[in-house]
């Protein structure tokens, strides 16, 4: 047992807070406050190879593994969450073409997927699907050699950057039960009848656009269906969720060390009666609360995305995580925003944005309800066991 990070761990952690507080930390709350794209931060991440983290090396990827992965979010949300949208749609989307796409396909896109060349997403939820993906009603009738899609997806991150963009469809809107009709099809940006429509306004997650996609008659080759058989859209999918799961962990993490950095820094510095606001005592039991709940969701992380390294289904694993990190990093921001009183609501003060991205954690990649039900059925079923 070791509850250490390795020296490459250690050296890439330390590269990416390096480019989070010189890059990322100075610019956040401006650029997020007037709307401003991270134009200039996208490219920093491409040019660390950061777009390559789920491409495998033969494809000019960074192959890194999960711990490394899960250090890549914490620190780029400790600086903006929004951010680590950007770049956590985009890994999701290149672990499944890693592990599912023919090779045509990955030799067609992993490339250029992994230098930023190229940006991706994942269009999965609908207006009236969201968590019950096997609800969707977008459809993809087969034509000759072409798939005619037609329907509507939402909430898509990097909708407006995303080429190709892979969309879960339902190939036979007849099958029984339903995940044995759907497939996923790679639908390439420019294609006649994609639309993206609007960009959905949010009361935090800013930085990266959140989109409605319309699909009328969109022609898609059939080549484009990803693995090139029909009916495993939602294995595909869900499989690479269990990364996206270990993603949101890990984000919540860097939530809530911003928000212990925030207090602990703001503690030591406001006085109040005299004497600095951390010799309170109410004060101080609020700062190590954000300390054990922070220290906890980060050991949950690592030990999730440590068993993704052996090699172990860990849907469960990647699950409890989620669900445990993303409601501390909840707590955190909430008790960071009482530490600094009435300047908490402020939006000179970074904790306010903490405050407004932090719910969003336990929404994104399964509500935290479904995940509790996903845990409870492998523990009832004796496919996971805690001990």
């Amino acid at each position: 047992m070791d509850f250490q990070l390795n020296d490459e761990q250690r050296l890439f952690r330390d590269t990416l807070r390096n480019f989070v507080d010189k890059e990322i930390v100075p610019v956040a709350r401006d650029w997020e406050q007037s709307g401003r794209y991270p134009t200039e931060i996208v490219e920093g991440m491409k040019q660390l190879g950061l777009f390559g983290l789920a491409v495998p090396e033969e494809y000019g990827g960074l192959a890194a593994d999960t711990v490394s992965f899960a250090l890549t979010f914490e620190e780029i949300s400790r600086g903006w969450m929004g951010i680590a949208g950007i770049l956590g749609s985009h890994s999701v989307s290149c672990f499944m073409l890693a592990r599912h796409g023919t090779e045509e396909q990955k030799q067609r896109y992993l490339p250029d997927l992994a230098t930023g060349k190229r940006r991706t997403g994942i269009a999965l939820t609908e207006p009236g699907a969201g968590t019950d993906l096997q609800g969707i009603r977008t459809v993809a009738r087969k034509e000759g050699d072409e798939y005619v899609v037609n329907g509507t997806k939402m909430w898509i991150t990097n909708a407006r950057y995303a080429d190709p963009l892979p969309v879960l469809v339902k190939t036979d809107p007849t099958a029984a039960p339903a995940h044995k009709g759907m497939s996923i099809l790679l639908v390439e940006a420019g294609t006649p009848g994609f639309e993206v429509t609007q960009d959905i306004g949010k009361l935090g997650y800013k930085g990266t656009e959140s989109c409605e996609v319309v699909l009328t008659d969109v022609r898609v080759p059939a080549s484009q269906l990803l693995g090139g058989v029909e009916g495993r859209g939602m294995q595909q999918a869900l499989s690479s969720l269990e990364t996206g799961r270990i993603n949101i962990a890990a984000r919540s993490v860097g939530i809530a060390q911003r928000a212990y950095d925030e207090s602990l820094n703001y503690a030591r510095e406001r006085t109040a009666f005299g004497q600095a606001i951390g010799e309170f005592q109410a004060v101080q039991m609020r700062l190590a609360e954000i300390a054990v709940r922070l220290q906890a969701a980060r050991l949950m992380t690592y030990w999730a995305a440590s068993r993704m390294d052996d090699g172990v289904r860990m849907d469960t694993e990647s699950g409890m995580a989620k669900i445990f990190a993303s409601e501390q990093a909840l707590a955190c921001a909430t008790d960071a925003m009482r530490i600094h009183g009435g300047y908490g609501y402020s939006t000179e003060f970074e904790v306010e944005r903490l405050y407004r991205d932090a719910p969003l954690m336990s929404i994104g990649e399964g509500t935290n309800d479904v995940l509790r039900g996903v845990v409870a059925k492998a523990l009832l079923a004796g496919k996971a066991t805690i001990r």
